[in-house]
């Protein structure tokens, strides 16, 4: 058996009936290579004068990857950085040593109405030597990304390299993250070329390995082994995993860091909102103040 284990994403409402599925980090495992935060968005549609609204918030010690399936997200962040996310794009923000951003649906999609959002929002833990690095925003326009076939899949690496094919996002460790989508009756491998990775099921059905998996289940598989995918009436699947990480990470709210007093001083930090290292968004009067808990 190539599955170790199933995580079944747990439903969270970030206010106003928007949910999200999370499964990662879980207690039964906190990350898959590098990915310690993994949130299916969605799908959601919003009537008019409604939209997504993700006032600024901080980030430190991660990089945050944002993928959509369906909507626009307009991402502004403390380093003068302004862009819209579509479906297929990568925007790779590399939060290091502090960062702030906000993420909102477009004023001109929120007045016509009818909009929606749809995708994943992912974390990974950056290496030690990487953790207070320069904040950085890069965006990766879709069709700059490598979209090939495989065994009847459409496949597109978002970042990493997988079956000999490397996204241009920079990462700060050896990783893959693919979209795959599979018609009626197709079928897939896995790389096994990492000694960790998942399987996360998106949308429709899918067995690994024959292990059945749900919409919101991640399938984490064990290192080495071929693994075989399959669905029978067509799935959108996430391929992601990479090497381990360099120890484990205390992760709190929006921060996460291998040494927990660095936690406490990003929380001190954030009851400073304006001043280094987390600088106010352009265009933002808002933001979201530090939790209680």
């Amino acid at each position: 058996m190539t599955v170790a284990h199933t995580l079944v994403g747990r439903v969270r409402d970030l206010g106003e009936g928007f949910t999200v599925r999370r499964v990662l980090p879980a207690a039964r495992q906190q990350m898959v290579g590098p990915f310690i935060f993994f949130d299916q968005m969605g799908p959601k549609r919003f009537g008019p004068g409604e939209g997504l609204d993700v006032r600024p918030h901080p980030h430190i010690g991660l990089a945050t990857v944002t993928y959509l399936f369906d909507g626009v997200i307009r991402h502004r962040d403390s380093l003068g950085c302004r862009q819209d996310i579509r479906p297929g794009d990568v925007n790779w923000m590399t939060a290091g040593r502090g960062i702030v951003h906000s993420e909102r649906t477009p004023a001109e999609l929120r007045e016509a109405g009818g909009s929606g959002v749809s995708g994943i929002q992912s974390w990974l833990a950056l290496p030690r030597d990487a953790e207070e690095a320069e904040p950085e925003f890069v965006h990766h326009a879709a069709d700059t990304l490598p979209c090939f076939t495989r065994d009847g899949a459409e496949l597109r690496v978002i970042a990493g390299e997988a079956w000999g094919r490397r996204a241009p996002v920079r990462t700060y460790s050896r990783l893959f993250y693919v979209d795959a989508l599979l018609t009626a009756g197709g079928g897939l491998d896995a790389p096994d070329d990492f000694e960790e990775r998942a399987v996360y099921v998106a949308d429709g059905d899918a067995t690994v390995d024959g292990v059945a998996c749900l919409v919101g289940d991640l399938a984490v598989l064990r290192p080495g082994a071929p693994v075989e995918i399959a669905t029978q009436g067509g799935a959108r699947l996430m391929l992601l995993g990479g090497d381990p990480m360099d120890g484990p990470r205390h992760i709190w709210w929006n921060f996460v860091s291998s040494s927990p007093e660095r936690l406490e001083r990003a929380k001190a930090d954030w009851q400073r909102y304006g001043h280094a290292p987390f600088t106010t968004v352009p265009e933002e009067t808002e933001f979201i103040p530090l939790p209680e808990r």
